[in-house]
């Protein structure tokens, strides 16, 4: 009996991790396009810089939403919603007529996108209870996303130098098929046990902040920093951010649950998140430009030049995962925040594109603390909370990534725009130290203490016999 349910659980944490693959891949194939599209679309690097963030923003802005709904309703009805919307949205963009429509159709698979990682991240950690055994499952989890680096350049390359950049879409469609059916045949249905009532408000004042946040900073360098219109915008983000936070403290069920962050634990995680994400969304977008516009080189060698920090990332996030099993976040965290710093370093001080021997050295480097840096996000968040709110806070884990990945893209890209190339680098340097100082500061022993503090604070009546171990 107890190796039939060993292996229903290995069979339900593969059918998530296809879920993770169809949306990691589709960023990392997109990246490598990039330049087809500008050519036939004649887009501007603002207009690639929206068919990137366009869908990380809708994501970012949905994924609580999608949580919290998963945790109400149901997490395998939400997960079977957001496989068929996905890929839907998928077969949509390869029939694109023009960029516009190509990021509203991204923005469609974006919706279907803000149901799977979530919430397949909610069934992993209820299918998975025992901590040691959850952490394993998270590295394998965290090397699907090195999976999909190392084959979404190769692959994505070799279908847009081969077919053409509509192809890039059509993977989705078989993978998306069969988690469709696998997920109606094998995995269970769960919920919360109490339902969490929807909050409307806080989910616009989301959608405001990250939505006007983002087009100041990617628009900024065309309109002026200092116009009405982006002024406008940074304005419009601060009043939500401020309006979110106090309307957020006031709800019984918030779609954010600002005591969370009492946990140092898990605010670092989610700064980490961010910094992270950043890192590696401005890492792809200067990479991919500058291998194809600046080198030459076609889509199949640009993804075979990147395939170094691809293959990194993808043996060390198993890895990882057995890091935190064994030592905890801390080791992990250190070490990805000292080689994305490296990282960055190289190219902004040394001039890392001067020869091969460097960018390749830099790619490793970047790869391996990219590979290190997502298996002890994850379980941070999710460890310790009360199950009941288990999609909530695997969703603020993911939405962090998210918006780490499309300010990455939008910073970056605007530094582009504005001449200031090295400057580019020296964020990506800066995010690996960001990295590094909180993933030591946030893994302490006082740190630990707040996290008990807070799954104490937050388990409900009814979650008590439900309690997660307290185990960051």
């Amino acid at each position: 009996m107890h190796e039939t349910t060993a292996r229903r659980r290995t069979l339900i944490l593969a059918i998530c991790c296809m879920s993770l693959l169809i949306v990691s891949l589709d960023n990392t194939i997109l990246n490598v396009a990039l330049p087809s599209l500008q050519k036939d679309f004649h887009a501007s690097v603002s207009g690639l810089q929206w068919t990137i963030d366009a869908y990380l923003l809708v994501i970012a802005s949905l994924l609580l939403l999608s949580g919290s709904t998963a945790d109400r309703i149901g997490r395998k009805r939400v997960f079977q919603t957001g496989l068929a919307l996905f890929t839907a949205g998928s077969l949509l963009c390869s029939l694109a007529p023009g960029l516009g429509w190509l990021i509203a159709f991204r923005m469609v698979q974006a919706v279907g996108g803000s149901m799977l990682n979530p919430v397949a991240m909610s069934i992993i950690t209820n299918t998975f209870s025992e901590p040691r055994e959850r952490a394993r499952a998270i590295g394998v989890w965290g090397g699907v996303v090195g999976i999909s680096m190392a084959a979404g350049p190769i692959v994505g390359g070799a279908l847009v130098q081969s077919v053409g950049w509509r192809s890039i879409f059509w993977i989705n469609l078989p993978i998306g098929l069969a988690a469709l059916v696998l997920t109606a045949r094998f995995v269970p249905e769960s919920r919360a046990p109490r339902a969490r009532r929807v909050d409307p408000v806080g989910q616009l004042l989301v959608i405001a902040l990250l939505g006007t946040l983002t087009y100041g900073i990617i628009e900024g360098s065309g309109a002026g920093w200092t116009s009405p219109e982006i002024v406008g915008c940074f304005t419009v983000a601060a009043l939500a951010a401020a309006g979110l936070a106090a309307y957020e403290k006031r709800r019984t069920d918030p779609l954010i649950d600002t005591r969370f962050f009492r946990s140092v634990p898990f605010s670092g995680a989610t700064v980490i998140a961010v910094c992270g994400f950043a890192a590696l969304g401005g890492f792809l977008f200067l990479n991919t430009l500058y291998l194809q516009n600046e080198r030459g080189l076609s889509a199949l060698d640009a993804g075979l030049y990147m395939l170094p920090m691809a293959a990194m990332a993808l043996v060390f996030a198993p890895l990882s995962g057995r890091l935190v099993g064994a030592r905890g976040p801390r080791l992990p965290l250190v070490l990805a925040g000292v080689t994305m710093t490296a990282s960055g370093v190289l190219f902004a001080a040394l001039d890392a594109q001067s020869s091969d021997a460097l960018l390749f050295t830099s790619y490793v480097l970047f790869g391996i603390g990219f590979g290190l840096v997502n298996a002890p996000i994850t379980n941070t968040a999710v460890s310790g909370m009360p199950r009941a709110q288990a999609g909530v806070a695997a969703a603020v884990a993911s939405t962090s990534r998210q918006v780490g990945q499309s300010l990455g893209v939008a910073v970056l890209g605007a530094a582009l725009a504005a001449g200031l190339h090295d400057g580019a680098w020296w964020i990506i340097a800066g995010c690996g130290a960001a990295v590094l100082v909180l993933g030591t500061l946030t893994t302490g022993r006082w740190a630990k203490a707040t996290a008990a503090r807070t799954a104490e604070l937050l388990i409900t009546p009814e979650a008590e016999d439900n309690r997660m171990a307290v185990k960051v």
